[in-house]
């Protein structure tokens, strides 16, 4: 019986050594899980959403040492009456506005810095879409009714075999994939999982498999569509986005820090929210679309793209929120308001006839709630006329 104990405890001691080692091994991807789990807590949501860096894989994208692009100074602008108890309402970690691109207001709160690099969630949706009326441009791609498994031959087999690029642009896959992010096994948090764990976007995108209408007959919004479009470009140029970024945008843009991308296992960009940049940076990509896709003289963004990807072409509900390529606008836009949104409240608006480009970072843990949003329109839009 005594060597029956002792054998036993051999063995426990053995298993106990292999879970140690098994947890040593893989403490990055533990802790990083741990992170995604707690990404979102009340306590700590505002560290983290300045610094996923040390949350997951990241890769930086270089300014190459070129001059920052100025944001020259204008008058004050005395804020509209009721800001002050939106911004708290909100946790509004960042408010940078521009009029005629100057900056007339600039501000931060809940201890963040202005140099923060702020993670943009969906907004980075509206960077990939410059990113790909610029490839569009160059020729690398032949139509946007091409099918995207012509350019990622992984897709083929998949829910998305059969759907067009432009299908993925408006959101109109017709791919099942659930985005609740309060439930656990939810499609978006089984994703979020994927990159704590360095596992592959490709392989689990390409493992959807479900669909709940042909592609193009419906609008829903479906985050996956994005890495999709992350996907056709990469197979249509052969570079990663991080290193397209980097060339056609954030070097000719003279963005002020260098910005980061999150990234899975194999350093996949995670191009449907994974942007971080301060939000100055957010404010002048804002900016030159204001300005048609033009920056320092330079024509970044074909002007043509700015006008097809900021109108509503997707095939939303009559009265419901208008969509179009990775761009939003509100059911009663006046001409030329258009607006990049992230969840938490990350926005990018632009209000292209009165001159004005608002950037938001926030830590809002209600931006889901009834009227939130269309709260967050009238204040934009309280702001842009208080500069009348």
């Amino acid at each position: 019986m005594r060597r029956f104990f002792k054998r036993l405890l051999q063995v426990a001691l053995f298993i106990a050594l292999l879970v140690g080692a098994a947890a040593f091994w893989k403490r990055e991807e533990i802790g990083r899980l741990l992170t995604v789990n707690s990404l979102f807590s009340e306590e700590k949501i505002v560290h983290n959403f300045s610094h996923m860096d040390q949350a997951f894989l990241t890769v930086t994208m270089a300014r190459d040492g070129g001059k920052v692009s100025p944001l020259p100074a204008g008058d004050p602008l005395v804020l509209p009456a009721g800001t002050e108890g939106w911004i708290k309402d909100r946790a509004v970690t960042g408010l940078v506005v521009l009029k005629d691109g100057t900056l007339r207001h600039e501000s931060y709160y809940l201890d963040t810095s202005p140099d923060d690099r702020r993670i943009s969630w969906s907004v980075a949706k509206s960077f990939l879409s410059a990113l790909t009326g610029i490839v569009l441009e160059q020729g690398a791609i032949a139509s946007l009714d091409d099918p995207v498994e012509n350019y990622a031959p992984a897709l083929k087999g998949s829910a998305y075999e059969g759907a067009t690029i432009r299908n993925v642009l408006n959101m109109s896959s017709g791919v099942v994939f659930n985005e609740d992010y309060l439930d656990f096994n939810s499609d978006i948090n089984r994703m979020g999982r994927v990159l704590a764990l360095g596992q592959s976007m490709d392989a689990f995108a390409a493992g959807l498999s479900e669909t709940f209408a042909p592609p193009g007959a419906t609008w829903q919004y479906v985050s996956i569509d994005t890495h999709i479009i992350g996907m056709v470009l990469r197979g249509a140029t052969g570079q990663s986005i991080p290193d397209l970024m980097q060339k056609y945008l954030v070097q000719p843009m003279g963005f002020e820090a260098d910005p980061v991308y999150i990234t899975d296992g194999g350093g996949v960009a995670f191009v449907l929210g994974g942007l971080n940049l301060p939000t100055r940076d957010y404010a002048r990509f804002g900016e030159m679309f204001r300005r048609s896709g033009e920056w320092n003289d330079t024509q970044i963004v074909p002007a043509d793209w700015v006008t097809q990807s900021t109108r509503p072409s997707a095939a939303t509900a009559p009265g419901a929120e208008q969509y179009g390529y990775q761009w939003w606008i509100a059911p009663d836009a006046p001409a030329g308001e258009y607006f990049g949104r992230g969840i938490y409240g990350q926005y990018i608006y632009i209000d292209r006839d009165n001159g004005v480009v608002i950037a938001v970072n926030s830590a809002d843990r209600g931006f889901r709630q009834d009227g939130v949003h269309a709260a967050n329109i009238d204040m934009f839009r309280a702001i842009a006329a208080a500069m009348d």
